[in-house]
């Protein structure tokens, strides 16, 4: 897999913001819940989050584990792949054509989430795509676009059709490759990305059993939809993230370094 190779220029250290440390710490706090989650795909896949005041974004060092990323091992590169911040690491290149599309054509996207998983990975393959088959699928019904594949995304060009894809829309599934969201916070993107996930394996589980389906009236599936806020919300921020969190303390309390 290619990597992003960064300019020769040297980079000095500059004094981290509160901003900034804060959107480190909930980066990889999002990481490590991925791995806990069993959302992690070895080294591949990638989750970035936006510096704010700025037009850069942090994303995890090619080869790391998700379980392994903390804080100060983000690394920090602007839209157009330069580095800001000395590392020893390097970015993967597909991880850049797809978060810096993001970044770039939704500035509403503070957090960008791509993942592998298996039934998401399924999901994504079938013609119909995620199925109103229960309650949080419902919810997410009108907020799904798609990308159709076209290789490992390695060329730069792929961008602009990604993002004219997505649209205004906060969740994607790539066609044959696996699942995007994002949102206005990290919290707002990983609560999103729990749903899509939580969604795609009960279709799984759903389909696997080989009985007739039953859908609910489409009146219905539309009233529930309605209830997503397409700029976040409370419970993803006030209820979800805390107690995610509170989680990780208890898992290694570590993981903040």
């Amino acid at each position: 897999m290619a990597t992003l190779a960064f300019d020769a220029a040297p980079v000095s250290a500059s004094p981290i913001s509160e901003g900034e440390a804060a959107a480190r710490r909930d980066l990889a706090a999002c990481y490590r819940l991925c791995a806990l989650n069993g959302w992690d795909d070895l080294v591949a896949t990638h989750i970035s989050a936006r510096v704010p005041g700025e037009e850069a974004f942090l994303i995890n060092p090619f080869g790391f584990l998700f379980e392994e990323i903390t804080p100060s091992s983000l690394v920090k590169i602007d839209l157009d792949g330069n580095l800001l911040a000395p590392t020893p690491h390097s970015v993967n290149q597909a991880g850049f054509v797809i978060h810096s599309a993001v970044h770039a054509a939704r500035p509403d996207a503070h957090c960008v989430m791509h993942l592998h998983t298996r039934d998401g990975v399924a999901v994504s393959a079938i013609e119909e795509g995620l199925l109103p088959l229960n309650q949080t699928a419902m919810l997410l019904a009108t907020d799904i676009a798609f990308h159709e594949y076209e290789g490992v995304a390695l060329h730069l060009e792929e961008r602009e059709r990604l993002a004219a894809d997505l649209g205004s829309r906060s969740l994607m599934l790539l066609r044959n490759h696996g699942t995007l969201a994002l949102g206005p916070t990290v919290a707002d993107a990983f609560t999103s990305m729990y749903f899509l996930e939580w969604a795609c394996s009960v279709q799984v589980r759903t389909l696997a059993m080989g009985r007739p389906l039953h859908m609910a009236d489409a009146g219905v599936v539309a009233g529930v939809a309605a209830h997503r806020s397409p700029d976040g919300s409370g419970l993803a921020r006030d209820l979800v993230w805390p107690a995610m969190l509170r989680r990780l303390d208890r898992h290694d309390p570590h993981w903040r370094d």
